[in-house]
């Protein structure tokens, strides 16, 4: 590709950039305004940088309790990905058997059935095990049926470009499976940890139906459920629902900046090992 082409290049991704920022900014700017002011000039910047709207959103949402129960269900649910998905990965990663290799096809099965089909018997088992309305509830409907499948999808295809040489290694010397696992193996797994945990959390953070289905408390109400709560049946104040909706993503958005990293390494990783 020539140079002239790069720079045409350039001026075409730039001009992607600049049509995709044009929503974000639209939502910032607004946060800030008026209801009067965001109707005259909606793409304008604000006379005056206001921030009554983020004290009126941070109160109507009971912010730092939303936030507390989203943090619990997402740390909860994401290490428990990782412990489960990761060692049911390795079993049917190093086992030969036919049995394992049917165990991981009904895994990926999980991947292409829509959840949506399973939410009655779903609701019904919930409701037997006895946490319907509670935190443990949605922690487990999101691990067991939601996102286990590819993580074990993810952790499955690392476990095979691990050497197997290794593990024979550490059996030679008597190290017992579980060991060989916790202590060769599970160190070895960083990048598509990471790269899991990242997933998951973007996953869990994001998801609605779950928490609408199964917390009918306040109390337990996660953070997209308190701004959902906040939008008007035949109309909506966009000054006082856009800050709702920035309170919400910020936690999502500094994590991810923060691992974002990890992403590529893993990616990286897998694809120099594969």
């Amino acid at each position: 590709m020539n140079k002239r082409s790069l720079i045409l290049l350039e001026v075409v991704l730039i001009i992607l950039a600049v049509i995709m920022l044009i929503p974000i900014y639209y939502l910032l700017v607004t946060t800030f305004k008026t209801p009067a002011e965001a109707a005259l000039s909606p793409m304008g910047l604000p006379k005056v940088f206001m921030l009554d709207n983020y004290i009126k959103a941070f109160t109507a949402m009971n912010y730092p309790r939303a936030l507390l129960n989203n943090v619990i269900v997402n740390v909860s649910s994401v290490s428990l990905l990782v412990a489960f998905s990761s060692m049911a990965a390795y079993v049917i990663a190093r086992r030969p058997e036919k049995m394992y290799k049917r165990i991981y096809g009904i895994f990926m099965i999980g991947l292409m059935v829509p959840f949506q089909i399973s939410l009655i018997p779903l609701y019904k088992v919930v409701s037997g095990l006895g946490v319907m309305n509670s935190l443990v509830g949605v922690i487990l409907v999101s691990v067991f049926c939601i996102n286990m499948s590819f993580s074990i999808f993810l952790f499955k295809g690392f476990i095979n470009t691990i050497p197997f040489e290794l593990e024979e290694a550490a059996a030679i010397d008597g190290c017992r499976k579980l060991r060989i696992y916790w202590v060769i193996v599970f160190p070895l797994l960083k990048p598509i940890i990471a790269t899991v945990c990242i997933l998951n959390a973007l996953a869990v953070w994001n998801d609605f139906m779950t928490p609408l289905l199964f917390l009918q408390s306040p109390s337990k109400a996660v953070i997209l459920l308190e701004v959902y709560k906040n939008v008007g049946p035949f109309s909506t104040d966009w000054t006082a629902f856009f800050p709702m909706m920035v309170l919400g993503v910020t936690p999502m958005v500094i994590f991810y900046l923060f691992m974002q990293r990890f992403i590529i390494n893993g990616v990286v990783a897998g694809s120099v090992k594969g």
